[in-house]
């Protein structure tokens, strides 16, 4: 085999400015790493309470974000992947335990092709699921978004001015072929003609000014972001997934040249303060976790209770377009425990509660069960579904374990095709732990040592499923 000769071909040449521009970019990097590392304790950027746990777990926070901005800061438009937004290693945003999140950066002004097949899915349909599995999860949704959440670093972008959904498709309305497999067209508009699978990418959306104004703005995605929910963590299996541009299948992308390369470093730091701040101000001053910050006497996630489920909107941090979110903290002695009793008039694609720390990291759902969905979760007589969230174990079947946590986040998500009229309903109790038994409805739904040692087994298999690296 022969090899080129001249060495200008293989990136022989050194301009006098790179080193020193490389080096500044990588100075700005390291700088913003300790803006962000500022976000753990000064009490200016809005931390939670310090504590030895709170402070560790800050530090691993930070660099969860740091661990995703890499990934991030590399992508290309023209060259997507799917990469995994939410992980074990950079858990934020108060995510879901059920989900895993899949974001590939997509340039909204070109078309794109995404490919995929789905195990058993007759689920998605409404009709009972049949044989052994494996099956697809239990739902699936794509949206096509102009912004990624936290990365303005500016509770500002919480506006349609700023940031909005394009377009979405969800596994009740997928069309799939016999075999599961499936194609969806991203592009700005649908094109003439065009019959199957659509993401539009561009999309017009109404904004109101502080007077009352309103105007039209235009917004190009820039994410594709893909949820899939789980339901029945030992027999559903991820997707398989592809994503290309269109009109660039089998071209390769230019070498990497020093000023790319100097932009790519300069935006890790970038997203990493851009993220730590504006969600830690958003817990604060949105979510008003720590204090009323509004002036109206209560806070928005109130402690030791729910807020009233509320549709998903940008306002409030947006999320997944599809879900009803009812949200509170928990704040709990030793001895103490919350009965939440759930009512739904109309039963949901997904249901699923979890518990987060005051990060917005969901808490540890492989080795503990932090987490119940509507598979996993067993129904009292009365069709209610009541959890019980406390700090040991006390035998019975929806118990929601909070790792010794004393306080952090109460999440339930409810998932709809189709927009609700009548929301479901939701009620907490407080009560000391021994009491627990006797405030809930006979019969008593239990759990043996043996039940609880395998329902974590499950859960510690599909979590490495779920994030498999090989």
């Amino acid at each position: 085999m022969e090899f080129p000769t001249d060495k200008t071909t293989i990136g022989s040449t050194l301009s006098p400015e790179t080193p020193r521009n490389l080096r500044a970019a990588w100075d700005s990097l390291i700088s913003d790493l300790e803006r962000a590392r500022d976000a753990i304790d000064d009490p200016k950027l809005y931390p939670p309470p310090a504590s030895d746990r709170s402070l560790s777990e800050g530090y691993r926070y930070v660099l969860g974000f740091l661990y995703g901005a890499i990934d991030r800061a590399f992508a290309d438009p023209d060259y997507p992947q799917f990469r995994r937004a939410i992980q074990p290693l950079d858990r934020a945003t108060i995510d879901n335990a059920d989900a895993s999140y899949l974001c590939a950066e997509i340039d909204g002004s070109q078309s794109y092709c995404v490919r995929g097949r789905a195990r058993a899915h007759e689920h998605w349909r409404g009709k009972p699921r049949t044989g052994p599995g494996p099956w697809a999860p239990q739902y699936m949704i794509l949206e096509a978004t102009s912004a990624y959440a936290g990365d303005s670093g500016e509770l500002a972008e919480l506006s349609t001015r700023v940031r909005a959904n394009t377009g979405s498709l969800d596994s009740s309305s997928l069309e799939l072929e016999d075999d599961g497999s499936f194609e969806v067209l991203l592009a700005p508009e649908r094109p003439d003609g065009h019959r199957g699978n659509f993401v539009a990418t561009r999309a017009l959306r109404s904004w109101q000014d502080p007077d009352g104004r309103s105007e039209q703005v235009e917004h190009t995605a820039r994410f594709l972001v893909l949820r899939e929910l789980f339901y029945d963590w030992e027999r559903e299996e991820a997707l398989e997934l592809e994503i290309f541009q269109l009109g660039r299948e089998g071209t390769h992308p230019a070498p990497l040249s020093p000023e790319r390369a100097a932009l790519q470093v300069r935006r890790i730091g970038e997203i990493v303060r851009a993220q730590t701040h504006f969600w830690n101000e958003f817990y604060a001053v949105v979510l008003e976790t720590y204090e009323d910050m509004n002036g109206d006497g209560k806070r928005f996630m109130p402690r030791n209770d729910l807020n009233p489920p509320n549709r998903a909107a940008i306002a409030t941090g947006g999320g997944q377009s599809t879900n009803i979110y009812s949200g509170g903290v928990f704040d709990l002695d030793p001895d103490e425990a919350l009965v939440i009793e759930v009512r739904m008039a109309v039963e949901p694609q997904y249901l699923g509660f979890h518990l987060s720390n005051l990060w917005g990291e969901s808490l540890d759902y492989a080795n503990h069960v932090t987490s119940l969905n509507g598979f996993q979760t067993r129904r009292d007589a009365d069709g209610a579904v009541r959890y019980v969230v406390a700090h040991r174990d006390p035998g019975l079947a929806n118990w929601v374990d909070t790792t010794g946590l004393p306080e952090g986040y109460l999440t339930v998500r409810w998932s709809y095709s189709q927009k609700q009229q009548e929301l479901p309903e939701v009620a907490v109790r407080k009560l000391r732990f021994g009491d627990l038994e006797k405030a809930l409805p006979a019969p008593l739904l239990k759990l043996s040592k043996e039940e609880r040692i395998e329902q974590v087994r499950i859960r510690q298999q599909h979590v490495q499923r779920r994030y498999r690296q090989y």
